[in-house]
């Protein structure tokens, strides 16, 4: 009987080893960079030829290494990161399997020169996985790796690289996402002998975004920060206003390691719901820190992917911290703002007024826009942090309601000391009516007016079925219908957000709209019909307002948990700064 089980002989076990971490120049640099990392380098330089084909070379100013470590630093399963198996458990280093230098050195001709400081520094010599040469070295303090034709022993690997330019791409996403995760380190790079990058030390993630896409690109992001339990979400989220009008850019770190995790990105992602339209996505820089024993980096030969203990609380953390800081004024979108540092919020709280009091103008018999009760769960209660996104909400007379001013029947404006601002009538409406309308569909209590005379509705079959499939909904949402016979429906009652409620119009324009499923398709049912019937029911553009009507539609939006958007993701509030008005008349 033929043997067919055999021990590989150590060079094939190597080469194997080196294809679970060296997957293309990218990895290299990759494994190299995290090295720099971990030996303390605050500045890092990458020297690239050929998309890393021919060679890649990074050198930064760490601790550095002894000779004796030096050499041993090559030989497979050596590692300063860990001793015993526990030591795996809330490892915080990036490198620490103790496989990089030995697998990037077994299939390229590696060069490493070092030095701690004191005496000579070492050069080690590494070619196909052998030993070549080790000596000395005159260099300051830090390390340099060298490595040379990658794959050259391995020409089935290395027919399957891409070409330069594609390689080349490879390795600048997977600096960008190093350098946004250590915006505290310098970073420069070259390739082909021309400067491509130069990143100096960032005071702030916003800072190293604002250097690597500009300013624009950083002023377009909303803060994250945000604890909950032993987790902490920070970071940068896309303005919803802002979302698919450049390209996408992500970025997910767990205790400082970047990652790849689909559940922690549709996390966030779920956060936007209500915000911006289905099949949009934002982009994302988001750091969570865990306990350290609550995540395991270990799943993974390239340390891409972890594994939480809890990942339900964690993803739900996630999701909770970008909700929290959609529903800021920050959120709001704004010009002539240095990174956004408003001097002001859009919805000041303070001294307690009474929004009737503050004109002639008496209030319509019914309210035009009414709002939860002070105190109340909808309303999150006096400084309580509201239930669904965490946002502290003024109290229904804690909120200072300014001099408000209709321009062209569209936008309500008022002015502040830094800024004047802007407020869509009907945006801000939708965004009232929407968060009214989910918190019926979730439980609450829908008031409607009973029709003197009954409504005729005389449907399309797609719209008849649209209703079919949706009435139960729309009885919780205040409309009393009963079938005429076909597709004849009968309207006893409706609801009445507002006096100028065209009731029939809401109803045809949603059936419409459900029916050709041209609105939130991404959304829940329940959702897509709040949105719906939110955008058809809410005034419009054009519609004249009493100066009590304003104020009450101003006093309602401050209370919903996302008021700087509508259900489209269209931003309901503008701010313009008196320093740009002044910029563009210019007194600057």
């Amino acid at each position: 009987m033929n043997r067919v089980v055999a021990i590989l002989p150590a060079a094939v076990a190597d080469q194997i080893a080196a294809g679970e971490v060296v997957e293309r120049p990218a990895s290299v640099v990759k494994e190299l960079v995290e090295n720099a990392f971990d030996a303390g380098a605050t500045s890092v330089d990458i020297a690239v030829l050929e998309g890393g084909r021919a060679s890649i070379r990074v050198s930064d100013d760490g601790s550095g290494m002894a000779r004796e470590d030096a050499t041993l630093a090559v030989e497979r399963h050596a590692t300063s990161k860990i001793r015993v198996a526990s030591d795996l458990v809330g490892v915080a280093s990036f490198g620490f399997r103790g496989e990089a230098l030995p697998a990037i050195g077994s299939v390229s001709r590696l060069e490493i020169e070092t030095a701690t400081g004191d005496g000579a520094g070492t050069r080690v010599r590494v070619a196909g996985g052998a030993l070549e040469s080790v000596g000395d070295s005159a260099r300051r303090r830090g390390t340099s790796v060298t490595v040379n034709e990658l794959f050259y022993n391995t020409p089935a690997r290395q027919k399957f690289l891409r070409g330069s330019r594609s390689e080349w791409r490879a390795i600048t996403d997977v600096i960008t996402a190093m350098a946004l995760a250590r915006p505290d380190v310098r970073i420069s790079v070259t390739h082909d002998g021309r400067e491509s990058l130069t990143l100096p030390p960032a005071g702030s993630l916003r800072e190293r975004v604002a250097a690597l896409w500009g300013v624009d690109a950083a002023d377009a992001l909303v803060s994250v920060d945000d604890v909950s339990g032993p987790i902490r979400v920070s970071g940068l989220v896309q303005r919803p206003a802002d979302v698919g009008l450049s390209s996408r850019r992500l970025l997910l770190t767990v205790n400082g390691r970047a990652v790849r995790d689909t559940g922690m990105v549709r996390a966030a992602e779920a956060a936007y719901r209500s915000t911006i339209p289905a099949g949009i996505r934002p982009s994302l820089f988001l750091s969570v820190e865990v306990p350290a024993g609550d995540v395991d980096v270990n799943v993974h030969p390239a340390k891409a992917e972890v594994r939480f203990r809890d990942r339900w609380n964690t993803e739900r953390a996630v999701e909770r911290a970008v909700r929290r800081a959609l529903g800021t004024e920050e959120s709001a979108a704004a010009f002539g703002f240095a990174q956004r540092s408003f001097a002001a919020p859009v919805f000041e709280s303070g001294a307690t007024m009474d929004v009737t009091a503050l004109s002639s103008a008496p209030l319509p018999e019914t309210p035009l826009f009414t709002a939860p009760e002070a105190g109340s769960a909808e309303a999150g209660g006096t400084g309580a942090a509201n239930s669904t996104s965490g946002v502290r909400l003024p109290a229904s007379g804690d909120i200072h309601v300014p001099p408000l001013l209709q321009l062209r029947n569209t936008w309500l404006l008022f002015e502040r000391d830094d800024a004047i601002v802007l407020i869509d009538q009907h945006s801000a409406h939708e965004r009232v009516l929407y968060e009214q309308f989910m918190r019926t569909l979730d439980g609450g209590n829908a008031p409607s007016q009973r029709l003197l005379f009954p409504m005729t509705l005389h449907l399309a079959p797609a719209e008849a079925e649209a209703f079919e499939e949706n009435r139960a909904l729309f009885a919780l949402l205040g409309f009393e219908v009963e079938g005429f016979g076909g597709h004849t429906l009968l309207v006893n009652s409706v609801p009445m957000p507002h006096p100028r409620f065209d009731a029939e119009r809401c109803l045809r324009d949603t059936l419409a709209t459900l029916s050709g499923d041209r609105f939130g398709s991404g959304l829940a049912k329940h959702e897509r019909l709040a949105a719906t019937v939110a955008c058809k029911a809410a005034v419009k553009a054009g519609d004249t307002l009493a100066p009590a009507e304003m104020r009450a539609l101003y006093v309602a939006l401050a209370r919903t948990t996302l008021p700087a958007h509508d259900v489209h993701g269209r931003s309901t509030i503008v701010q313009v700064s008196w320093d740009e008005l002044e910029r563009r008349f210019g007194r600057r």
